[in-house]
Parts: C-alpha cells; sequence; structure tokens
C-alpha cells in the first residue's frame, strides 16, 4: 500500500492537481500510513508537513455530535425532545414559505418542533445559504449575516421547511450545541476538551491553536482566473467569533483526526481511554431519519462550493453524525461506512467492517473541487485495493 499511495499523491502533488496534503490511513491497532505530499504554501514554495494544522471546518460536526450523544448517554439531553425545552428562542421557529411579489419574504411558524435528532441529523430545516436559494435570497433581502460572520446573531434564520420533512445541509449542529451548552452550563469548547481531547490524546484540537500550532498553520489556497491554485489571503473561518460552534471552527491535524476515526472503530475506547459507550457508538454509526435520503448541494456560490454530492447515484442516510453509504462506493468503500469533509477540502471515512479509517487534508476552494476531490477518491481505492 505505502509504495501504491506515495506514487498517486506524489503525483498529484506534482501535477498541482492539490498544491499539497496529508493523508493518513488507520485500523482500531493504530496507524498504517501518514505521510505529507507538496506544498504548504505555494506563496513561499514551502514543504507540507505530516504535522500541519489545518482548518478541519465540518470535520467539526462530528466530534460535536458525539459530545451531544455523551450528554445523551448520562441522562442530560434527550434525542426526541423539542429542542425548546432547552433553547426557549427556538419555541418561535419560523419556516421560510418564499416570497410575495414584491420580493418580501413570506413566513410562517414550524408545524412540528424542532429536537436534537433532527439537528443532528440535518433534518431540522436549518440550512447553509452557500447551498439554498432561497436562504441566500433572505439574507440579501434582510441584510442578515451568514454564518461565516461568526456571530450569534448569524444563526437566527428561518428554517427552509419543516423540521422532519427531508434532508439539507444545515446549521443545525451549531444549535445542538448551543443546546449541549445551555443544558450542562459550560462551553462546548470546554466539553469537547475534558471529555474527548485530553482523553483521547488529541493535544492539537482546538478551536483557539496554541503558538506552536500557530507555525504550522498554512495558507487557504485558492483557484485564479485561469483555473490554477494560489495562495491566498482568505479565511472563510476567522478566529474572532462570538462563539464556538458544533458545525465548524475546530483546527487539528492528521495524526489527531486519526485518533477520533481510530476511537470510532474501537467502540469509544482508545489507549485504555474510554469516552463512549460502545452503544453510543453504534447509536452515531445507525441510520437516524429512516427513508430520508442525502441529496446534492446545488452551490449558490461558485468560489465556495462546487455542485457538491459524494458518490452520486449511491443511496446515502445520516447518522449522528456521519454520512452513511448504504450501497458500496465506486472507491470498495463497503455499505454502512461512516463519513464526511469540511469546507476547505478535508475528508475522512470510517469502515467498522474491514476494520479502516482514512483522513485527508487540503486547504484548498473551493469545496469539492473535482481535481482535489479525485485525489482523495483515488486514495482510498488505493488503500481498498491493497486489502484486497
Amino acid at each position: 500500500m505505502e509504495i501504491e499511495l506515495d506514487q498517486l499523491l506524489d503525483e498529484a502533488t506534482v501535477a498541482r492537481r492539490v498544491p499539497g496534503l496529508v493523508f493518513g490511513v488507520y485500523d482500531s491497532k493504530g496507524p498504517r500510513y501518514e505521510r505529507a505530499f507538496g506544498s504548504r504554501d505555494l506563496g513561499t514554495v514551502e514543504s507540507m508537513q505530516v504535522d500541519a494544522v489545518h482548518q478541519i471546518m465540518s470535520m467539526t460536526k462530528p466530534i460535536a455530535g458525539l459530545a451531544c450523544l455523551l450528554c445523551v448517554e448520562r441522562g442530560i439531553l434527550q434525542l426526541d425532545q423539542p429542542a425548546r425545552d432547552v433553547l426557549p428562542e427556538l419555541a418561535d421557529a419560523q419556516v421560510l414559505d418564499g416570497f410575495d411579489a414584491n420580493d418580501q419574504p413570506i413566513l410562517r411558524p414550524a408545524r412540528t418542533d424542532v429536537t436534537l435528532r433532527n439537528l443532528l441529523t440535518h433534518t431540522s430545516g436549518f440550512v447553509y445559504e452557500v447551498w439554498n436559494a432561497n436562504q441566500a435570497k433572505y439574507l440579501g433581502i434582510t441584510g442578515g449575516s451568514g454564518v461565516s460572520a461568526g456571530t450569534r446573531e448569524a444563526y437566527n434564520q428561518p428554517l427552509a421547511f419543516d423540521p422532519g420533512e427531508r434532508w439539507e445541509y444545515g446549521i443545525g449542529i451549531d444549535w445542538a450545541g448551543l443546546m449541549l451548552e445551555a443544558a450542562t452550563g459550560t462551553t462546548l469548547a470546554d466539553f469537547m476538551r475534558t471529555e474527548l481531547f485530553e482523553p483521547l490524546g488529541m493535544h492539537e484540537t482546538s478551536y483557539s491553536p496554541t503558538a506552536p500550532m500557530q507555525s504550522r498553520i498554512g495558507p487557504v489556497h485558492t483557484r485564479d482566473d485561469h483555473g490554477r491554485f494560489r495562495a491566498s489571503a482568505a479565511d472563510p473561518y476567522p478566529g474572532d467569533r462570538e462563539f464556538n460552534g458544533g458545525g465548524g471552527g475546530l483546527w487539528s491535524t492528521v495524526s489527531d483526526y486519526g485518533r477520533f476515526v481510530r476511537m470510532v472503530l474501537r467502540g469509544g475506547e482508545l489507549d485504555g481511554e474510554r469516552v463512549a459507550a460502545a452503544d453510543t457508538i453504534a447509536l452515531a454509526a445507525a441510520n437516524s431519519m429512516g427513508d430520508l435520503r442525502v441529496t446534492q448541494l446545488p452551490s449558490m456560490s461558485a468560489a465556495t462550493s462546487v455542485d457538491a454530492e459524494f458518490f452520486p447515484g449511491v443511496e446515502k442516510s445520516w447518522g449522528l453524525t456521519f454520512q452513511i453509504n448504504e450501497e458500496p462506493a465506486p472507491t470498495g468503500r463497503p455499505p454502512r461506512s461512516l463519513s464526511w469533509a469540511g469546507l476547505l477540502n478535508t475528508f475522512f471515512w470510517i469502515d467498522p467492517s474491514t476494520d479502516i479509517a482514512g483522513v485527508f487534508m487540503s486547504q484548498t476552494l473551493p469545496f469539492a473541487d473535482p481535481a482535489v476531490l479525485g485525489v482523495f477518491e483515488d486514495a482510498e481505492r488505493a488503500v481498498y485495493a491493497s486489502l484486497a
């Protein structure tokens, strides 16, 4: 496996399909492969290193989801209780039903209550304006801020549909994190640190990078007018946020995230430290939205994301909070494997049936860039070919 991956990933960075990357492969016993390729910063031609620190964006979500499930495990929260019982402001949730003849938003009360399960499965009605035309239009008309602004007010948005009606990716897990904070009296950041990061030895995963971590952060790379990657000063997730949400904001390394995916492979335990009951991990890894299915994310901002869907044509559900492929994936990933990604083209998958997991990190935009996503899928395909 090592020779094939080295050649594939070296060629991909030399050809600038992706400027630089770190890729790790793990099983329940430990790391099987961890290497870096290409440039951390094309502007200074700095080489990528295995310990490079990345913004993992929405790869924060599975960690925040597990934090919420720990509260469920301990009886602090309930999956199907109305979220308004914990966050009273959600009692007045409104659904955006389109726009009138004067382009003014049409709002109505939600017909059903938002629950923690809804928030963790992206079935709450809370969406991202990047992938929802009505929400983008609403923010444009009202002058509201998108969630990238990092303000608490930015999350006070209408629902795109009634809770439980369908799946659509969104800010629900930020609200789930606020539920955790209200129920526990602590911040999500502190809860993650004491209940997950410290016992798991994830010493370089944080909402606030330490000075040594900051020295290993590279720039985000974006496409120029000719389609070539360049180092950019753009930072889609600024550090001076009013609160740390469950939907994004963590910084980490491939090795640190590798410890998280290994813990999931091991059913909630790593190196003798149990952070979650085996039943809690099994619950997280099971379809939690019934017959609803994951659909494509149609982009409203070409610079931020292309139209995105992993493995089009493959039926996919959602757990708490992972995407689950219900059918075999073309890379060799078997059914009921877990996965997700971050906006800057960071990806992971966890395959309990084969006892294998992978973590891929770059810092590039747009999300789901075909070339970068293709490199990740090629690497995953090579891993499964080596296991055959």
